[in-house]
């Protein structure tokens, strides 16, 4: 089975999307998610003017030599736009196989490992009373885990935060051709989010898994601080609490407290995670699907994880299109180290161009049975709706200073 062509369409309905359809001369599509979020004309070019050229002719059944060669042949190895377009493609090939196959991806990779993958909705206010509505909303919609994200006092808009007067989705992205640019606070916040957590258990009780992002805005010491801090709280884990990029800032970080962490959302290949797994300096490897080479990459990186008993994480924001959704519940469902999978509702505007099968219930993500990623995609729907700039904010500290995160 030959691949004769590979379409990349670019769509913004509700937000930006990145699609490869890769065509068989069998007459078997196969769709791959390339969204970079702010940055997806580049993936885009990168996959029109670089790949589709290589992917002529090619067996579309093998998936393993098709990476390598992609990975392997562009001579400059790694970084999120290449990750992200040979991710389309990996995962576009596993739809094909899948579909020859006449069954739903996870069972080629090897059978459900259980019969639902836990997820977590995401709860956000500009204060506490916001907080706690916010986290009996999520908990009505079936979640049963929830992160929770709150305003600081003083600042304005929060990164992680809705804002109505902004028209923020929950995920807290702009759509504006420019990024906001919030202030930001380490100080006042490492006061407040204790309380936040305090009202919280409170309210729900010590039973409900309890999640928070720091979004890599704290030095090691501070990360080490509110991670001691949190502990009365139970949480499921502390995420992106400080930049990752250097293993020894997680060392201090894990030496200092109990609390689980998570970390790796930014992560776009395996070999940044080296000492993070290897010296168990995490709980939870975060990346997505889309963003760290596609169904054969994340496989790798969790049985690897598997190894030194960290868990799965996989990263589920909105602008994780429902293709890169779809493979990570099939990759849930296989893992034997699956830990929690993050859940955000897609935009009506999105399921008109996308339409996923796999479901929600009690709390749960199950994939489809349907052959394949179980996502039909609508070409003709996907072009009403233009891609149109949009970024995620960038944060000041007080003093004007661009944040370090």
């Amino acid at each position: 089975m030959k691949i004769i062509a590979a379409d990349t369409i670019v769509t913004g309905p509700g937000r930006n999307f990145v699609t490869l359809r890769i065509s068989t001369d069998e007459g078997l599509t196969g769709l791959g998610d390339a969204t970079l979020n702010g940055r997806e004309l580049a993936v885009a070019s990168y996959l029109r003017d670089h790949v589709a050229p290589l992917l002529a002719g090619r067996d579309a059944g093998r998936i393993e030599d098709t990476w390598q060669y992609l990975y392997r042949g562009a001579y400059w190895r790694r970084g999120p736009v290449t990750m992200a377009a040979i991710a389309a493609v990996d995962t576009a090939l596993w739809d094909i196989k899948a579909k020859a196959a006449g069954m739903p991806l996870y069972q080629l990779l090897g059978g459900a490992s259980r019969t639902g993958a836990l997820a977590y909705g995401h709860a956000s206010g500009r204060d506490i009373p916001e907080v706690l509505d916010s986290v009996r909303a999520v908990r009505e919609q079936g979640f049963r885990a929830v992160r929770v994200q709150a305003g600081v006092p003083g600042l304005g808009a929060v990164y992680g935060v809705a804002d109505p007067a902004r028209g923020d989705a929950p995920a807290g992205a702009s759509g504006h051709p420019r990024p906001f640019e919030e202030t930001w606070d380490t100080a006042a916040y490492l006061r407040h989010i204790p309380r936040v957590f305090e009202a919280v258990r409170a309210e729900f009780g010590p039973e409900l898994p309890l999640l928070h992002d720091g979004h890599h805005r704290m030095t090691p010491v501070q990360a080490a601080r509110l991670g001691k801090d949190l502990e009365a709280y139970d949480l499921f884990w502390l995420e992106d609490a400080t930049p990752a990029e250097d293993p020894s800032a997680l060392r201090l970080v894990r030496g200092h407290t109990t609390t689980p962490l998570a970390i790796g959302e930014v992560f776009n290949s395996v070999h940044d995670y080296g000492p993070l797994l290897t010296e168990r300096l995490i709980d939870y490897a975060r990346s997505a699907v889309t963003h760290i080479g596609g169904v054969t990459a994340m496989r790798k990186l969790l049985d690897l994880a598997a190894v030194h008993g960290v868990k799965s994480a996989i990263h589920g924001p909105a602008d994780i299109s429902p293709v890169g959704m779809a493979a990570a519940v099939h990759l849930d469902t296989a893992v034997h180290n699956f830990g929690i999978q993050e859940y955000t509702r897609h935009a009506k505007e999105t399921l008109e161009v996308f339409r996923p099968s796999h479901t929600f219930t009690d709390g749960m993500l199950r994939p489809s049975e349907l052959p394949g990623l179980g996502v039909d995609f609508d070409v003709e729907a996907a072009g009403r709706y233009p891609y149109e700039p949009a970024y995620l904010p960038v944060n000041r500290l007080i003093d004007g200073t661009v944040h370090d995160w």
